[in-house]
């Protein structure tokens, strides 16, 4: 028998476009290069790979929590803890003693601040889009932005960005659409849609 009569992967490979990019950056890329694209293809890929994957890589399934936090909340909560076992539990049989897996705990981090908080820069502005996983009820977390110490509180209704005083210019925060100007020492606020309010905005 061969590998190459079966369609596996060991790991995330063509799922990391997703892990990489947002939606929006993957439409831009791909009209760019003259490819159709469109959003729908995004589930059917990941469960596509979802059925063929063993997961032989802790960064795996860390790539995978973050891909599946927008569609299957559930699930992606179930792998992110997975990913926080990996040296606990030694879940690739053996592997810790050799070293601990310092790429998954990175990664760990990053779903929590920037995944589970859709957390990007755009241009000229910090953006945030979160949806927290229905077991995490509150997040709270220090950033640095463009000189700016920023305190990030987010729960399932708000996000709440503050600013710490110093004299520096003014920068510029938004949750979807909606943008708005934090100066230093202050605070801004955005009331969050609920999953179904999302679901209705994005099928507009």
């Amino acid at each position: 028998d061969t590998t190459n009569r079966y369609k596996a992967s060991k790991q995330a490979d063509v799922l990391m476009m997703f892990y990489l990019f947002s939606a929006d950056e993957l439409l831009t890329l791909f009209e760019h290069l003259g490819y159709p694209f469109s959003p729908e293809q995004i589930p059917e890929n990941i469960q596509y790979y979802l059925e063929r994957t063993s997961h032989g890589s802790t960064l795996s399934t860390v790539v995978h929590s973050w891909v599946l936090s927008r569609m299957d909340r559930r699930r992606s909560w179930h792998l992110f803890n997975k990913s926080l076992e990996s040296d606990l539990a030694d879940i690739q049989g053996g592997t810790t003693p050799e070293g601990i897996h310092a790429g998954a705990m990175a990664g760990t981090i990053d779903l929590v601040q920037g995944c589970y908080t859709g957390l990007e820069m755009r241009a000229n502005n910090l953006h945030f889009n979160p949806v927290l996983p229905d077991q995490l009820h509150r997040l709270k977390f220090q950033m640095r932005y463009r000189r700016h110490k920023l305190t990030v509180e987010i729960n399932h209704d708000l996000l709440k960005v503050t600013s710490a005083s110093f004299n520096i210019s003014p920068i510029t925060i938004s949750y979807r659409a909606e943008v708005r100007d934090l100066a230093p020492g202050g605070t801004i606020e955005f009331r969050l849609l609920k999953p179904e309010e999302r679901d209705r905005d994005e099928n507009i």
